[in-house]
């Protein structure tokens, strides 16, 4: 798992056969569903205000708009015709210089609120400003990404086969608390069991014999009668410590060995991954056939 935490259901089983990107088993991911929960809120938010922006103007708000230009057309023509009126009183001075340029002010204040709510009206029909819309989009797209990172550590809960093969140990529980990384027990294991493969040990003073044309043949120990011939698949070209000791009191411990990888049908031995065998390769030089002293060697998961 490449994340740590609480198993919360275990869908593998032994000997399961699994496809790759089948689940094997789940960890707790309750506090991720709550985020992705939040995320997604946010995002109906925006696009909630999207639909707000783009449904601009309302039908509801034009009569009002329109009022009140007419309201103010009127004002401002009652404002000039009390005007004209004071304008017109020449006798003795019946008005006043102040009175006068009070009502000259009073149109020109009329003046302006008409040009406001003109203006108004028309910055209601016009709709959302183009700017706003592309704000908002901005916010929903930042919205989804969120969505879908929430969406995607949710889906790394979830660990899935890498291959199609089968399940040969299940190591968790649910309720157990798994370590993500890589673990020196494998919480599962997972093996193709139609081909089995063969690492054979050669040591190295024996390594020139060796040709990957030679037949070769594996043992199941404890009965030679059970045998099947081997396909070659490749050499490893670096030559290692031997690992696969036997405990004898001759056996060198500082022998390095190069090894080999051979195949198998299962259905031509039947033998399980993990088993150690015998392995008899033909030898390259023109001397009599004899073993290249075989190594033991466990099946390839």
């Amino acid at each position: 798992t490449p994340v740590s935490g609480v198993v919360n259901r275990v869908y593998a089983s032994l000997g399961q056969r699994v496809k790759a990107g089948d689940s094997l088993f789940s960890l707790d991911d309750r506090k991720e569903r709550a985020a992705l929960a939040l995320r997604e809120s946010v995002l109906k938010e925006g696009q909630a205000k999207l639909e707000r922006l783009l449904q601009l103007p309302r039908k509801e708000e034009l009569p009002v708009a329109r009022a009140r230009v007419k309201e103010a057309e009127a004002n401002l023509e009652d404002l000039r015709m009390q005007l004209r009126n004071a304008e017109s009183v020449t006798v003795g001075r019946a008005i006043s210089l102040e009175e006068l340029n009070r009502r000259r002010y009073a149109v020109q204040a009329g003046e302006a609120r008409l040009a406001q709510a003109k203006s108004n009206l028309e910055l209601l029909e016009s709709g959302a400003w183009k700017p706003d819309i592309a704000l908002v989009k901005a916010e929903i797209a930042r919205a989804q990404t969120e969505v879908d990172a929430a969406a995607v550590e949710i889906d790394r809960l979830t660990v899935r086969a890498p291959i199609d093969g089968n399940v040969l140990q299940v190591n968790i529980r649910s309720g157990e608390y798994a370590q993500g990384g890589i673990l020196a027990q494998p919480l599962i294991l997972m093996g193709e069991l139609e081909k089995l493969h063969v690492r054979v040990d050669i040591d190295e003073n024996d390594a020139w014999r060796f040709r990957s044309s030679s037949s070769a043949y594996a043992f199941v120990r404890g009965n030679p009668e059970l045998k099947t011939e081997l396909k070659f698949e490749y050499v490893e070209p670096y030559v290692v410590p031997k690992r696969s000791l036997t405990g004898d009191s001759n056996e060198r411990v500082d022998t390095r060995v190069m090894q080999v990888l051979y195949s198998f049908n299962r259905s031509d031995l039947p033998v399980y991954p993990g088993q150690l065998m015998d392995v008899y390769i033909e030898d390259r030089t023109d001397q009599p056939e004899k073993s290249a002293a075989p190594e033991p060697a466990g099946a390839k998961k």
